[in-house]
């Protein structure tokens, strides 16, 4: 599953032409005088790339001992050891033989230990440096660098094997993705840096991909090679992308400086639950969750996101309300097993970033749509994806299934604080937003009109609450040309924002 698109705006929809009202920041006499307090993340940095922990300088008793000098030695090793063996790489730069596709294949349970200053290299040459479908593999203390895999495929696990468990180690310098992910893999206090297209690429062909835990590491550089400007709205770069993974825990991690988005999880994720991360610095969204279900995002600290790809739309003059953190076409769907029947995103400060939160719907992207970017799928309720065509789409209950729904979000506890002469804008940096498009395609499509966005607005249970604002934020609602301040947003017919405060004048 690759190459999927995110930003389907309303101009490429709609023939309506949508011109953005001018924001005034701020409304007089709405404002409180003192914004409540909110509890604040308790995220600090891990800087495991600057400080990499040293493994043992000593083989662990039993463990193969592979030789740097013999190229290959650990391929060999590995292929001539019985599963469940320890391999411990003395220090050096270990390489592979010459071909191209020559990898190290694990058996069941095998363990790899990097001594320090232990590096396997791919030397600009080889493709993969772990694969194969061994399960409950082991790697420790070790770097891996400089593999060439292809597009839309790892370096680490290449074959997304399940059970994986990658602990201190440094995974850079390669392209493509650093990291493959299979089900119940752990990916611990690691270094994903500086990799070709992702730090990990989450996704697993022919699934399924379940309990997924990546935790304490710092994701920091990736997607080197550019892959959005090679192929524009691909939709194939980052940090880490998650596709089809049912329950994952996202924690602790810092996740900074990657070209593009942060965290992006597209197409029937659910369960996730991603805490106490410092996300900041991405060129693009902190985080995307596109198509996708049931998630809590709490205590994470996400600042100076979207600089890059926000003012570039800005000076373009979109006028869509790209936001640092970006729900589309997703929700809570209690019908999905998972720890929420809700999106929950509280406790949360987001501080300057070119803008905040947007919850968008697609009107003309549903199950079986020539519209719908994320081909070949449908939504997780309806299993077999021809269904989702005329008379039958029109009533219930496939009216309501045969879409991606953004529903039952519930922002609340937050602390959004924007000061423009930090980011240097003057317009288009200080949006919320709850809105949809105009829906035209294709011509048999129930939810054309204003259907879905008069849904999204205020029949799906998407509320704001007990937020603290500081700074002139601006509220843009139902679609793309309706920006209100903050006392319309409150009022009817939108109501949000209820015990929340705004003090604009502080935030520059």
């Amino acid at each position: 599953m690759v190459g999927i698109k995110w930003r389907h705006r309303a101009r490429a929809a709609a023939p309506l032409a949508l011109v953005l009202l001018a924001a005034t920041g701020c409304d007089s006499g709405t404002t409180d005088a003192t914004p409540k307090p909110t509890s604040a993340p308790s995220t600090s940095a891990v800087r495991v790339c600057a400080v990499p922990a040293a493994g043992p300088s000593k083989a662990p008793a039993g463990a193969v001992t592979v030789d740097p000098s013999v190229p290959g030695d650990l391929a060999a090793k590995t292929e001539s050891s019985p599963p469940q063996t320890t391999f411990w790489l003395r220090p050096g730069r270990h390489t592979l033989m010459s071909d191209r596709y020559d990898q190290v294949i694990p058996k069941e349970g095998d363990v790899y230990i990097g001594a320090p200053g232990a590096v396997l290299d791919g030397r600009g040459s080889n493709h993969y440096a772990f694969g194969g479908s061994a399960p409950d593999v082991t790697i420790r203390y070790l770097t891996v660098q400089k593999f060439v895999a292809p597009r839309d495929e790892g370096v680490v696990n290449h074959d997304s094997a399940d059970g994986w468990v990658i602990e201190h180690a440094t995974i850079k310098d390669n392209s493509g993705a650093g990291l493959m992910a299979g089900a119940r893999q752990q990916v611990r206090d690691s270094c994903l840096r500086d990799n070709g297209q992702y730090g990990m690429n989450a996704y697993k062909g022919g699934g399924p991909l379940k309990d997924l835990v990546v935790e304490g590491n710092e994701i920091v550089g990736n997607n080197t090679d550019d892959w959005e400007r090679q192929r524009p709205d691909c939709g194939c770069s980052g940090g880490v992308k998650f596709w089809a993974v049912d329950g994952a825990d996202i924690r602790g991690n810092w996740v900074h400086g990657n070209r593009g988005t942060g965290l992006w999880a597209d197409t029937n994720n659910n369960d996730f639950l991603i805490e106490d991360n410092l996300i900041e610095d991405n060129d693009g969204a902190a985080l995307i969750y596109e198509i996708s279900y049931n998630a809590v995002v709490r205590d994470n600290t996400i600042r100076r996101n979207n600089w890059v790809e926000g003012r570039a739309y800005a000076a373009a003059g979109d006028t869509f309300p790209f936001a640092t953190v970006y729900l589309s076409e997703s929700g809570g769907e209690p019908r999905i097993r998972a720890r929420t029947n809700k999106i929950d995103v509280y406790r949360n400060v987001l501080e300057n970033n070119w803008s905040g939160i947007t919850l968008w719907e697609n009107a003309d992207r549903f199950c079986n749509s020539p519209a719908n970017t994320s081909s070949g799928d449908c939504t997780l309720l309806v299993k077999d994806t021809a269904r989702c065509v005329r008379p039958a789409i029109a009533d219930p209950p496939l009216y309501s299934d045969c879409r991606w729904k953004t529903q039952r979000v519930d922002i609340h506890d937050n602390r959004f604080v924007l000061d423009k002469s930090v980011l240097h804008c003057t317009v288009k940096c200080d949006r919320m937003a709850v809105l949809s498009n105009y829906g035209t395609y294709p011509d048999w499509s129930p939810y054309q009109g204003e259907r879905v966005a008069e849904a999204i607005t205020r029949a799906q249970h998407n509320r704001w609450h007990d937020n603290v604002y500081v700074g002139p934020w601006t509220f843009v609602v139902h679609d793309a040309s309706r920006t209100v301040g903050f006392k319309q947003w409150r009022a009817s017919p939108y109501r949000q924002d209820a015990d929340s405060t705004l003090r604009a004048r502080d935030g520059g």
